[in-house]
């Protein structure tokens, strides 16, 4: 993986034809993920130096303290924001490039916090993917290690959460967002502290089925914790919004 800081030129060729590639979403990432930046400033986020190339089947772990620019490094993978100097791609392709339901559509992103609405626990699942069957929505539950403690509520998957997911704890609500993740067929996965409120148990049952998942997706993992790297195949550490 290349650390030199270099710039990615894309000819209006080449970009015509990537227009008529993205006309339908994509259901897999055909070669790479990149990443070059020179300079990315906000009012709270700062990064510098920033080259990082992440292939095809690959899960990539990025590590650091809070504020090290972790998360914004993923924000701009989904184009939350737009680089002020230097580029990321998909394939070769600008992400500006590319329109955002079908960015969307190639990617599932799973920040610190999961946003749950006043709905069953099989509806808030199938967000990810609206149509899915129940059978779909259980194995989803059941790589996120959430699908045990539904089975237990009365209702179980028709249980209704409260208002903001107030019934539940922040790691049953951290596993169904996961679980989402798990249930959306994207080539992509972009993780955010997914662990961060998980025991070592129910954090070891979801990076084993990660683990599993990156041998057909790509997934890029950013966390603080040691322990959330034994999956990666590579690992980057961030510090003062730079990677080593």
């Amino acid at each position: 993986m290349s650390t030199e800081n270099t710039e990615t030129v894309i000819s209006i060729n080449h970009v015509s034809k990537v227009y008529k590639l993205f006309e339908k979403p994509m259901d897999r990432l055909k070669e790479s993920l990149s990443l070059t930046h020179k300079n990315y400033h906000t009012d709270h986020f700062a990064l510098e130096d920033i080259s990082l190339e992440v292939h095809k089947g690959e899960c990539v772990g990025i590590i650091g303290t809070n504020g090290s620019g972790k998360s914004t490094l993923l924000k701009l993978l989904m184009r939350f924001w737009d680089v002020q100097d230097g580029s990321v791609s998909v394939d070769g392709t600008d992400v500006r490039k590319i329109p955002t339901k079908h960015l969307r559509d190639m990617e599932s992103y799973v920040t610190q916090e999961t946003h749950l609405f006043h709905d069953s626990i099989a509806n808030n699942i199938a967000i990810a993917k609206p149509g899915a069957s129940r059978e779909e929505i259980m194995e989803a539950a059941k790589k996120a290690s959430i699908h045990d403690f539904i089975m237990t509520l009365p209702k179980g998957y028709d249980t209704e959460v409260g208002e903001l997911g107030d019934t539940l704890s922040g790691g049953e609500k951290q596993r169904i967002g996961i679980a989402r993740a798990f249930l959306h067929e994207c080539p992509l996965i972009l993780l955010d502290e997914p662990t961060s409120n998980l025991d070592s148990l129910n954090e070891g049952i979801i990076l084993k089925s990660l683990k599993e998942s990156a041998k057909k997706k790509t997934v890029v993992l950013v966390s603080h914790r040691v322990s959330t790297m034994n999956v990666a195949d590579v690992v980057y550490e961030m510090e003062n919004g730079r990677i080593s």
